[in-house]
Protein backbone atom coordinates (compact mmCIF):
# COMPACT_ATOMS: atom_id res chain seq x y z
CA UNK A 1 0.00 0.00 0.00
CA UNK A 2 1.42 3.29 -0.41
CA UNK A 3 0.02 6.61 1.77
CA UNK A 4 -0.51 10.01 0.74
CA UNK A 5 0.07 13.01 3.22
CA UNK A 6 -1.50 16.86 2.32
CA UNK A 7 -1.02 20.03 2.92
CA UNK A 8 3.08 19.99 3.78
CA UNK A 9 4.66 23.40 3.29
CA UNK A 10 8.03 24.98 2.84
CA UNK A 11 8.74 28.46 2.92
CA UNK A 12 9.43 29.74 -1.00
CA UNK A 13 13.22 29.96 1.15
CA UNK A 14 13.57 26.57 1.77
CA UNK A 15 14.88 23.99 -0.81
CA UNK A 16 12.57 21.28 -1.75
CA UNK A 17 15.04 18.68 -0.64
CA UNK A 18 13.95 19.14 3.00
CA UNK A 19 10.87 18.07 2.19
CA UNK A 20 11.24 14.29 2.99
CA UNK A 21 12.60 15.46 6.71
CA UNK A 22 9.50 17.49 6.91
CA UNK A 23 7.36 14.64 6.59
CA UNK A 24 9.56 12.13 8.31
CA UNK A 25 9.31 14.50 11.03
CA UNK A 26 5.76 15.01 11.43
CA UNK A 27 5.29 12.25 11.58
CA UNK A 28 8.15 11.06 13.83
CA UNK A 29 10.32 8.73 11.76
CA UNK A 30 13.12 8.61 10.65
CA UNK A 31 13.44 10.04 6.52
CA UNK A 32 15.32 6.48 5.88
CA UNK A 33 11.80 4.75 6.94
CA UNK A 34 9.91 6.55 4.32
CA UNK A 35 10.60 4.42 1.04
CA UNK A 36 9.37 5.38 -2.81
CA UNK A 37 8.66 9.18 -1.91
CA UNK A 38 7.70 11.39 -4.43
CA UNK A 39 6.16 15.15 -5.15
CA UNK A 40 2.29 14.31 -6.39
CA UNK A 41 0.87 17.71 -6.03
CA UNK A 42 2.12 21.40 -5.56
CA UNK A 43 1.59 24.73 -5.58
CA UNK A 44 2.10 27.97 -4.47
CA UNK A 45 0.03 29.59 -1.36
CA UNK A 46 0.47 33.48 -1.80
CA UNK A 47 -2.10 34.72 0.47
CA UNK A 48 -0.39 35.84 3.48
CA UNK A 49 2.27 37.98 1.75
CA UNK A 50 5.26 38.11 2.16
CA UNK A 51 5.37 34.87 3.73
CA UNK A 52 5.01 32.63 0.70
CA UNK A 53 4.89 29.03 1.20
CA UNK A 54 5.05 25.80 -1.15
CA UNK A 55 2.24 23.50 -0.46
CA UNK A 56 2.45 19.78 -1.24
CA UNK A 57 1.16 16.12 -1.50
CA UNK A 58 3.35 13.41 -1.66
CA UNK A 59 3.27 9.57 -1.54
CA UNK A 60 5.46 6.82 -0.04
CA UNK A 61 5.79 3.87 1.17
CA UNK A 62 6.62 2.44 4.96
CA UNK A 63 7.10 -0.82 5.97
CA UNK A 64 3.56 -1.01 8.21
CA UNK A 65 1.71 1.24 6.68
CA UNK A 66 -1.95 0.22 8.84
CA UNK A 67 0.20 0.54 11.56
CA UNK A 68 1.12 3.96 11.05
CA UNK A 69 -2.49 4.70 9.78
CA UNK A 70 -3.71 3.33 13.07
CA UNK A 71 -1.74 5.54 15.29
CA UNK A 72 -1.63 8.71 13.22
CA UNK A 73 -5.27 8.45 12.88
CA UNK A 74 -5.29 12.24 14.44
CA UNK A 75 -2.37 13.51 11.78
CA UNK A 76 -4.25 15.74 9.32
CA UNK A 77 -4.04 14.82 6.08
CA UNK A 78 -2.65 11.31 6.25
CA UNK A 79 -4.75 8.56 4.18
CA UNK A 80 -4.40 5.65 2.06
CA UNK A 81 -3.13 7.10 -1.62
CA UNK A 82 -5.82 6.25 -4.41
CA UNK A 83 -5.01 3.83 -6.73
CA UNK A 84 -5.08 5.02 -10.39
CA UNK A 85 -8.14 3.47 -12.23
CA UNK A 86 -7.05 2.41 -16.00
CA UNK A 87 -8.86 3.77 -18.76
CA UNK A 88 -10.90 1.09 -20.12
CA UNK A 89 -12.61 0.22 -23.51
CA UNK A 90 -13.82 -2.63 -25.33
CA UNK A 91 -11.75 -3.88 -28.08
CA UNK A 92 -13.51 -3.58 -31.95
CA UNK A 93 -13.16 -5.61 -34.87
CA UNK A 94 -10.71 -3.74 -36.92
CA UNK A 95 -12.73 -2.79 -39.90
CA UNK A 96 -14.54 -0.68 -38.04
CA UNK A 97 -14.12 2.67 -39.30
CA UNK A 98 -14.27 5.68 -37.52
CA UNK A 99 -14.21 9.24 -38.83
CA UNK A 100 -12.58 11.38 -36.53
CA UNK A 101 -13.14 15.45 -37.56
CA UNK A 102 -10.57 17.80 -35.98
CA UNK A 103 -7.13 17.84 -34.89
CA UNK A 104 -7.93 19.73 -31.48
CA UNK A 105 -7.55 18.04 -28.13
CA UNK A 106 -11.35 16.00 -28.15
CA UNK A 107 -10.09 14.75 -31.84
CA UNK A 108 -6.83 13.69 -30.84
CA UNK A 109 -6.98 11.87 -27.78
CA UNK A 110 -10.33 10.16 -29.33
CA UNK A 111 -8.40 9.08 -32.66
CA UNK A 112 -5.51 7.47 -29.90
CA UNK A 113 -7.97 5.71 -27.99
CA UNK A 114 -10.08 4.20 -30.71
CA UNK A 115 -6.98 2.89 -32.67
CA UNK A 116 -5.65 1.53 -29.82
CA UNK A 117 -8.55 -0.66 -29.13
CA UNK A 118 -8.77 -1.72 -32.66
CA UNK A 119 -10.64 0.36 -34.79
CA UNK A 120 -9.73 1.87 -38.03
CA UNK A 121 -9.41 5.38 -37.68
CA UNK A 122 -9.01 8.27 -40.37
CA UNK A 123 -8.62 11.64 -38.75
CA UNK A 124 -9.52 15.07 -40.84
CA UNK A 125 -8.34 18.52 -40.11
CA UNK A 126 -8.88 21.70 -42.33
CA UNK A 127 -5.73 22.92 -41.63
CA UNK A 128 -2.60 22.63 -41.75
CA UNK A 129 0.15 20.86 -39.71
CA UNK A 130 1.85 22.01 -36.80
CA UNK A 131 4.73 23.17 -38.85
CA UNK A 132 3.30 24.72 -41.78
CA UNK A 133 0.51 26.34 -39.24
CA UNK A 134 3.14 28.10 -36.98
CA UNK A 135 4.65 29.86 -40.28
CA UNK A 136 1.36 30.94 -41.49
CA UNK A 137 0.45 32.37 -38.51
CA UNK A 138 3.60 34.41 -37.72
CA UNK A 139 3.31 35.63 -41.41
CA UNK A 140 0.12 36.59 -40.30
CA UNK A 141 1.01 38.58 -37.61
CA UNK A 142 4.31 40.20 -38.88
CA UNK A 143 2.47 41.11 -42.16
CA UNK A 144 -1.69 41.28 -41.44
CA UNK A 145 -1.61 38.16 -44.38
CA UNK A 146 -4.47 35.88 -43.13
CA UNK A 147 -4.29 32.48 -44.44
CA UNK A 148 -8.34 31.02 -44.26
CA UNK A 149 -7.53 27.90 -43.61
CA UNK A 150 -4.19 27.78 -41.74
CA UNK A 151 -4.55 30.09 -38.45
CA UNK A 152 -4.49 30.71 -34.88
CA UNK A 153 -7.99 28.50 -34.86
CA UNK A 154 -7.59 25.79 -37.55
CA UNK A 155 -4.86 23.48 -38.13
CA UNK A 156 -2.89 20.72 -36.44
CA UNK A 157 -3.85 21.26 -32.39
CA UNK A 158 -6.54 23.14 -32.45
CA UNK A 159 -6.77 26.76 -31.06
CA UNK A 160 -5.00 25.89 -27.48
CA UNK A 161 -1.94 25.32 -29.92
CA UNK A 162 -1.34 29.27 -29.70
CA UNK A 163 -2.81 29.26 -26.38
CA UNK A 164 -1.30 29.50 -22.56
CA UNK A 165 -1.17 25.95 -22.51
CA UNK A 166 -3.27 25.40 -19.66
CA UNK A 167 -4.13 21.68 -18.44
CA UNK A 168 -6.26 22.73 -15.83
CA UNK A 169 -9.94 22.08 -15.15
CA UNK A 170 -12.75 22.07 -12.35
CA UNK A 171 -13.68 18.26 -13.35
CA UNK A 172 -12.44 16.12 -11.01
CA UNK A 173 -12.33 13.21 -13.59
CA UNK A 174 -10.25 9.69 -13.06
CA UNK A 175 -9.13 9.96 -16.39
CA UNK A 176 -7.03 13.65 -15.84
CA UNK A 177 -3.85 11.62 -14.98
CA UNK A 178 -4.18 9.68 -17.96
CA UNK A 179 -4.25 12.83 -20.30
CA UNK A 180 -1.30 14.54 -18.23
CA UNK A 181 1.05 11.41 -18.55
CA UNK A 182 0.05 11.05 -22.30
CA UNK A 183 1.42 14.95 -22.53
CA UNK A 184 4.65 13.77 -20.64
CA UNK A 185 5.31 11.08 -22.92
CA UNK A 186 5.11 12.92 -25.90
CA UNK A 187 7.10 16.30 -24.68
CA UNK A 188 5.48 17.88 -21.59
CA UNK A 189 7.59 18.45 -19.09
CA UNK A 190 7.59 16.35 -16.30
CA UNK A 191 6.49 18.92 -13.60
CA UNK A 192 3.32 18.61 -15.56
CA UNK A 193 2.10 15.74 -13.24
CA UNK A 194 2.65 17.24 -9.76
CA UNK A 195 1.85 21.06 -10.69
CA UNK A 196 -1.31 22.27 -9.59
CA UNK A 197 -1.71 24.42 -12.37
CA UNK A 198 0.02 23.03 -15.52
CA UNK A 199 0.65 24.21 -17.87
CA UNK A 200 2.72 23.44 -21.36
CA UNK A 201 3.06 26.99 -23.41
CA UNK A 202 2.98 26.95 -26.58
CA UNK A 203 6.68 26.45 -27.51
CA UNK A 204 6.41 23.51 -26.23
CA UNK A 205 2.95 22.17 -26.93
CA UNK A 206 4.24 22.36 -30.19
CA UNK A 207 6.99 19.28 -29.93
CA UNK A 208 4.39 17.23 -28.35
CA UNK A 209 2.07 17.79 -31.33
CA UNK A 210 4.19 16.17 -33.90
CA UNK A 211 5.24 13.18 -31.25
CA UNK A 212 1.22 12.90 -30.94
CA UNK A 213 0.82 12.65 -34.57
CA UNK A 214 3.61 10.02 -34.94
CA UNK A 215 1.95 7.77 -32.68
CA UNK A 216 -0.84 7.85 -34.20
CA UNK A 217 0.87 7.63 -37.67
CA UNK A 218 2.68 3.85 -35.80
CA UNK A 219 -0.79 3.07 -34.71
CA UNK A 220 -1.81 2.67 -38.70
CA UNK A 221 -4.05 6.19 -38.29
CA UNK A 222 -4.80 7.95 -41.47
CA UNK A 223 -4.60 11.59 -41.13
CA UNK A 224 -5.82 14.43 -43.52
CA UNK A 225 -4.70 18.01 -43.56
CA UNK A 226 -6.50 20.90 -45.34
CA UNK A 227 -9.18 18.10 -45.77
CA UNK A 228 -12.88 19.75 -44.48
CA UNK A 229 -15.92 18.32 -43.74
CA UNK A 230 -18.79 19.83 -45.94
CA UNK A 231 -21.94 17.98 -45.68
CA UNK A 232 -22.86 14.86 -43.96
CA UNK A 233 -23.30 11.48 -46.05
CA UNK A 234 -27.08 10.33 -44.84
CA UNK A 235 -28.90 7.29 -44.82
CA UNK A 236 -32.32 8.14 -43.33
CA UNK A 237 -31.25 9.99 -39.99
CA UNK A 238 -28.12 7.58 -39.64
CA UNK A 239 -24.81 9.29 -40.62
CA UNK A 240 -22.96 7.00 -43.11
CA UNK A 241 -19.97 9.16 -44.06
CA UNK A 242 -18.41 12.87 -44.23
CA UNK A 243 -18.38 14.51 -47.60
CA UNK A 244 -14.80 16.26 -47.37
CA UNK A 245 -13.99 19.75 -49.56
CA UNK A 246 -17.46 19.26 -50.87
CA UNK A 247 -17.05 16.93 -53.23
CA UNK A 248 -14.94 13.56 -52.05
CA UNK A 249 -16.95 11.09 -49.95
CA UNK A 250 -15.56 8.69 -47.13
CA UNK A 251 -17.56 6.11 -46.03
CA UNK A 252 -17.66 5.79 -42.20
CA UNK A 253 -19.45 3.20 -39.28
CA UNK A 254 -19.33 6.35 -37.05
CA UNK A 255 -18.53 10.36 -36.96
CA UNK A 256 -16.85 11.62 -34.25
CA UNK A 257 -17.45 15.62 -34.25
CA UNK A 258 -14.87 17.49 -32.77
CA UNK A 259 -14.76 20.65 -34.98
CA UNK A 260 -13.71 23.36 -32.65
CA UNK A 261 -15.77 26.38 -31.53
CA UNK A 262 -14.49 28.34 -34.98
CA UNK A 263 -15.86 26.33 -37.65
CA UNK A 264 -19.16 28.05 -38.15
CA UNK A 265 -19.37 26.93 -41.72
CA UNK A 266 -19.50 23.56 -40.18
CA UNK A 267 -22.51 24.86 -37.63
CA UNK A 268 -24.41 26.32 -40.45
CA UNK A 269 -23.79 22.94 -42.43
CA UNK A 270 -24.78 20.93 -39.44
CA UNK A 271 -28.11 23.43 -39.03
CA UNK A 272 -29.33 22.96 -43.11
CA UNK A 273 -28.91 18.81 -42.40
CA UNK A 274 -31.47 19.47 -39.42
CA UNK A 275 -29.29 18.08 -36.53
CA UNK A 276 -30.22 19.63 -33.54
CA UNK A 277 -28.19 22.33 -32.23
CA UNK A 278 -29.35 24.52 -29.26
CA UNK A 279 -28.26 28.49 -28.66
CA UNK A 280 -25.47 28.72 -25.60
CA UNK A 281 -23.90 31.16 -23.36
CA UNK A 282 -20.50 32.54 -23.31
CA UNK A 283 -18.91 35.60 -22.57
CA UNK A 284 -17.01 38.94 -24.50
CA UNK A 285 -15.19 41.58 -23.89
CA UNK A 286 -11.57 42.89 -23.63
CA UNK A 287 -7.82 41.65 -23.06
CA UNK A 288 -5.94 43.61 -20.48
CA UNK A 289 -2.42 43.76 -20.49
CA UNK A 290 -0.23 44.76 -17.73
CA UNK A 291 3.74 44.73 -17.29
CA UNK A 292 4.35 41.38 -15.80
CA UNK A 293 6.43 43.09 -12.84
CA UNK A 294 3.81 45.24 -11.84
CA UNK A 295 1.33 41.92 -11.30
CA UNK A 296 4.41 40.09 -9.59
CA UNK A 297 4.29 43.01 -6.96
CA UNK A 298 0.36 43.25 -6.77
CA UNK A 299 0.30 39.05 -6.06
CA UNK A 300 3.79 38.48 -4.13
CA UNK A 301 4.43 41.88 -2.43
CA UNK A 302 7.95 42.26 -1.39
CA UNK A 303 8.18 38.26 -2.24
CA UNK A 304 8.45 39.34 -5.92
CA UNK A 305 12.20 39.61 -6.04
CA UNK A 306 13.14 36.37 -5.26
CA UNK A 307 12.39 33.45 -8.09
CA UNK A 308 9.23 32.51 -8.54
CA UNK A 309 6.35 31.55 -10.92
CA UNK A 310 5.43 34.58 -13.11
CA UNK A 311 1.98 35.11 -10.81
CA UNK A 312 -1.50 34.96 -12.49
CA UNK A 313 -4.37 35.64 -11.14
CA UNK A 314 -8.38 35.49 -10.95
CA UNK A 315 -10.64 37.91 -10.35
CA UNK A 316 -15.40 38.04 -10.16
CA UNK A 317 -18.00 40.23 -10.20
CA UNK A 318 -21.47 39.95 -10.49
CA UNK A 319 -23.85 42.94 -11.14
CA UNK A 320 -26.51 42.88 -8.51
CA UNK A 321 -29.29 44.69 -10.63
CA UNK A 322 -28.47 43.10 -14.45
CA UNK A 323 -27.06 39.90 -12.97
CA UNK A 324 -24.24 40.00 -15.59
CA UNK A 325 -20.89 38.26 -14.55
CA UNK A 326 -17.69 39.71 -15.27
CA UNK A 327 -14.53 37.61 -14.80
CA UNK A 328 -11.22 37.46 -16.05
CA UNK A 329 -10.18 34.66 -18.02
CA UNK A 330 -7.41 32.44 -19.64
CA UNK A 331 -4.68 34.69 -17.64
CA UNK A 332 -1.35 34.28 -19.76
CA UNK A 333 1.44 34.91 -17.51
CA UNK A 334 4.62 36.89 -19.26
CA UNK A 335 2.75 36.20 -22.32
CA UNK A 336 1.19 38.01 -25.14
CA UNK A 337 -1.64 38.83 -26.97
CA UNK A 338 -2.73 37.89 -30.18
CA UNK A 339 -4.52 38.65 -33.04
CA UNK A 340 -6.47 35.70 -33.06
CA UNK A 341 -8.63 36.25 -36.77
CA UNK A 342 -9.49 33.02 -38.68
CA UNK A 343 -12.30 35.36 -41.17
CA UNK A 344 -11.36 37.96 -43.98
CA UNK A 345 -13.33 40.51 -42.49
CA UNK A 346 -13.48 40.02 -38.50
CA UNK A 347 -11.04 40.58 -36.03
CA UNK A 348 -10.78 38.87 -32.40
CA UNK A 349 -7.69 38.47 -29.65
CA UNK A 350 -6.48 35.93 -27.42
CA UNK A 351 -3.42 35.23 -24.88
CA UNK A 352 -1.06 33.11 -25.60
CA UNK A 353 2.19 32.41 -23.50
CA UNK A 354 5.47 30.33 -23.74
CA UNK A 355 6.78 27.35 -21.37
CA UNK A 356 8.96 29.97 -19.39
CA UNK A 357 6.25 32.53 -19.21
CA UNK A 358 9.60 34.99 -19.26
CA UNK A 359 7.72 38.04 -21.51
CA UNK A 360 7.88 41.53 -20.29
CA UNK A 361 3.96 41.56 -19.61
CA UNK A 362 0.84 39.47 -18.59
CA UNK A 363 -2.67 39.31 -19.68
CA UNK A 364 -5.78 38.13 -19.21
CA UNK A 365 -9.11 38.70 -20.90
CA UNK A 366 -11.70 40.69 -19.00
CA UNK A 367 -14.99 39.25 -19.97
CA UNK A 368 -19.17 39.55 -19.22
CA UNK A 369 -21.67 36.94 -19.44
CA UNK A 370 -24.10 36.83 -22.92
CA UNK A 371 -26.99 34.71 -23.51
CA UNK A 372 -29.48 34.12 -25.77
CA UNK A 373 -31.70 36.69 -25.04
CA UNK A 374 -28.58 39.00 -26.02
CA UNK A 375 -29.18 37.76 -29.84
CA UNK A 376 -31.48 36.40 -32.35
CA UNK A 377 -33.87 33.65 -30.78
CA UNK A 378 -32.31 30.65 -33.61
CA UNK A 379 -29.12 28.55 -32.84
CA UNK A 380 -27.08 30.37 -35.15
CA UNK A 381 -27.77 33.65 -33.26
CA UNK A 382 -24.96 33.59 -31.23
CA UNK A 383 -22.26 32.81 -33.94
CA UNK A 384 -24.13 36.36 -35.66
CA UNK A 385 -23.50 37.91 -32.60
CA UNK A 386 -19.99 37.18 -32.48
CA UNK A 387 -19.27 38.17 -35.73
CA UNK A 388 -20.91 41.64 -35.79
CA UNK A 389 -18.80 42.64 -32.77
CA UNK A 390 -15.49 40.78 -34.54
CA UNK A 391 -16.60 43.01 -37.71
CA UNK A 392 -16.90 46.43 -35.56
CA UNK A 393 -13.28 45.76 -34.30
CA UNK A 394 -11.92 44.93 -37.65
CA UNK A 395 -13.78 47.71 -39.04
CA UNK A 396 -11.97 50.29 -36.32
CA UNK A 397 -8.69 49.22 -37.19
CA UNK A 398 -9.10 50.31 -40.70
CA UNK A 399 -9.58 47.12 -42.38
CA UNK A 400 -6.12 45.37 -41.70
CA UNK A 401 -6.37 43.89 -38.76
CA UNK A 402 -5.23 46.38 -36.57
CA UNK A 403 -6.38 45.92 -33.07
CA UNK A 404 -8.22 48.18 -31.17
CA UNK A 405 -7.53 49.17 -27.79
CA UNK A 406 -7.45 51.96 -24.92
CA UNK A 407 -5.61 52.55 -22.44
CA UNK A 408 -7.60 51.50 -19.03
CA UNK A 409 -7.54 54.81 -17.51
CA UNK A 410 -9.14 56.67 -20.21
CA UNK A 411 -11.37 53.82 -20.06
CA UNK A 412 -12.76 53.97 -16.82
CA UNK A 413 -12.61 58.03 -17.70
CA UNK A 414 -10.64 58.99 -14.70
CA UNK A 415 -7.94 60.59 -17.50
CA UNK A 416 -6.85 60.84 -20.92
CA UNK A 417 -4.30 58.70 -21.32
CA UNK A 418 -1.86 57.84 -24.62
CA UNK A 419 -1.69 53.62 -24.94
CA UNK A 420 1.63 52.59 -24.59
CA UNK A 421 3.62 49.73 -25.72
CA UNK A 422 1.31 46.21 -26.50
CA UNK A 423 2.46 43.03 -27.40
CA UNK A 424 -0.15 42.48 -29.82
CA UNK A 425 1.32 42.10 -33.20
CA UNK A 426 0.86 43.15 -36.22
CA UNK A 427 -0.67 46.33 -34.28
CA UNK A 428 -2.98 48.64 -32.42
CA UNK A 429 -5.20 51.83 -32.84
CA UNK A 430 -6.87 53.66 -30.14
CA UNK A 431 -9.88 53.59 -29.83
CA UNK A 432 -12.89 54.43 -27.56
CA UNK A 433 -13.83 50.91 -26.32
CA UNK A 434 -17.50 51.54 -26.33
CA UNK A 435 -17.21 51.69 -30.15
CA UNK A 436 -16.01 47.54 -30.27
CA UNK A 437 -18.54 46.01 -27.34
CA UNK A 438 -22.03 46.36 -26.65
CA UNK A 439 -22.74 48.93 -24.05
CA UNK A 440 -23.76 46.56 -21.27
CA UNK A 441 -20.28 45.35 -21.60
CA UNK A 442 -18.67 48.57 -21.28
CA UNK A 443 -20.79 49.22 -18.30
CA UNK A 444 -20.30 46.38 -16.55
CA UNK A 445 -16.63 46.12 -16.73
CA UNK A 446 -16.44 49.27 -16.03
CA UNK A 447 -18.67 48.56 -12.86
CA UNK A 448 -16.66 45.59 -12.24
CA UNK A 449 -13.23 46.75 -12.31
CA UNK A 450 -13.01 48.66 -8.85
CA UNK A 451 -13.80 45.68 -7.19
CA UNK A 452 -11.40 44.19 -9.43
CA UNK A 453 -8.89 46.76 -8.48
CA UNK A 454 -9.99 45.66 -4.36
CA UNK A 455 -8.86 42.51 -4.82
CA UNK A 456 -5.64 43.39 -6.20
CA UNK A 457 -4.50 47.04 -5.71
CA UNK A 458 -2.77 48.14 -8.06
CA UNK A 459 -5.19 47.10 -10.93
CA UNK A 460 -6.38 50.02 -12.30
CA UNK A 461 -3.18 51.88 -13.61
CA UNK A 462 -2.39 54.02 -16.50
CA UNK A 463 0.29 50.81 -17.19
CA UNK A 464 -2.78 48.62 -18.73
CA UNK A 465 -4.13 48.46 -22.05
CA UNK A 466 -7.31 47.32 -22.74
CA UNK A 467 -6.79 45.19 -26.67
CA UNK A 468 -9.93 44.58 -27.93
CA UNK A 469 -12.32 42.14 -28.81
CA UNK A 470 -12.56 38.69 -27.36
CA UNK A 471 -15.57 37.07 -28.33
CA UNK A 472 -14.55 33.37 -28.48
CA UNK A 473 -14.51 32.10 -24.61
CA UNK A 474 -16.58 29.20 -25.07
CA UNK A 475 -18.92 27.77 -28.11
CA UNK A 476 -22.36 30.09 -28.37
CA UNK A 477 -23.87 26.75 -29.82
CA UNK A 478 -24.29 22.91 -28.34
CA UNK A 479 -24.90 20.14 -30.61
CA UNK A 480 -27.38 18.23 -27.98
CA UNK A 481 -26.18 14.76 -27.66
CA UNK A 482 -27.91 11.75 -25.63
CA UNK A 483 -26.35 10.16 -22.39
CA UNK A 484 -24.38 7.81 -24.81
CA UNK A 485 -23.08 10.80 -26.80
CA UNK A 486 -24.92 10.02 -29.55
CA UNK A 487 -26.48 12.90 -31.60
CA UNK A 488 -30.50 12.96 -30.24
CA UNK A 489 -31.41 13.63 -33.87
CA UNK A 490 -28.31 11.50 -36.17
CA UNK A 491 -27.56 7.98 -35.68
CA UNK A 492 -23.95 7.34 -35.46
CA UNK A 493 -22.73 11.02 -35.15
CA UNK A 494 -21.06 11.84 -31.67
CA UNK A 495 -20.19 15.42 -31.31
CA UNK A 496 -17.28 15.99 -28.48
CA UNK A 497 -15.09 18.61 -27.56
CA UNK A 498 -14.98 22.63 -27.12
CA UNK A 499 -17.11 23.23 -30.50
CA UNK A 500 -19.97 20.88 -30.03
CA UNK A 501 -20.84 22.83 -26.04
CA UNK A 502 -19.21 19.92 -24.27
CA UNK A 503 -15.87 21.85 -23.12
CA UNK A 504 -13.59 24.91 -22.03
CA UNK A 505 -9.75 24.22 -22.20
CA UNK A 506 -7.38 21.72 -23.57
CA UNK A 507 -8.11 19.50 -20.55
CA UNK A 508 -11.79 19.07 -20.54
CA UNK A 509 -12.06 18.65 -23.93
CA UNK A 510 -9.32 16.21 -24.00
CA UNK A 511 -11.27 14.31 -21.61
CA UNK A 512 -14.67 14.87 -23.76
CA UNK A 513 -12.89 12.92 -26.61
CA UNK A 514 -11.90 10.26 -25.22
CA UNK A 515 -15.43 9.73 -23.36
CA UNK A 516 -16.85 10.27 -27.15
CA UNK A 517 -14.49 7.55 -28.36
CA UNK A 518 -15.41 4.65 -25.35
CA UNK A 519 -19.34 5.78 -26.30
CA UNK A 520 -18.20 4.86 -29.83
CA UNK A 521 -16.16 1.75 -29.22
CA UNK A 522 -19.29 0.25 -26.89
CA UNK A 523 -21.41 1.31 -30.10
CA UNK A 524 -19.34 -0.38 -31.83
CA UNK A 525 -20.04 -3.61 -29.86
CA UNK A 526 -23.79 -3.61 -29.67
CA UNK A 527 -24.26 -2.75 -33.10
CA UNK A 528 -25.70 0.54 -32.32
CA UNK A 529 -27.70 1.86 -29.07
CA UNK A 530 -31.02 1.28 -28.53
Amino acid sequence: MTLRLRDISLSIHQDERCLIAKVANYLNLEPSALHEFKIVRRSLDARKKPDLRWVYTVEFAVSDESRLLQQKITKKGLQLADQPKPLSAPVVRAAYHVLVVGMGPAGLFAAKLLAEHGARVTIVERGRPVEKRVRDVERFWSSGELCMRSNVHFGEGGAGTFSDGKLTTRLNHPWRQYVLKTLVDFGAPDETLIEAKPHVGTDRLRRVLINFRQYLLNLGVELRYECCLTDLELTGNRVAGGVLNNHDLLGCDALLLAPGQSARDTYAMLHARRVQLEPKAFAIGVRVEHPADLINRIQYGSAAKHKLPTADYALRYNDPVSRRGAYSFCMCPGGEVINAASESDGLVVNGMSRMNRDGAFSNSALVVTVSPEDWDPDPLGGLRFQQHWEQRAFSSGGGRFIAPAQNLMTFMGKRSVRIGKTTCRPGVVEVDMNEVLPQYVSDTLRQALPTFDRQMRGFITNEATLIGVETRTSAPIRITRTDTGESVTHRGLFPAGEGAGYAGGIMSAALDGLGSAQHILEYANTGGFS
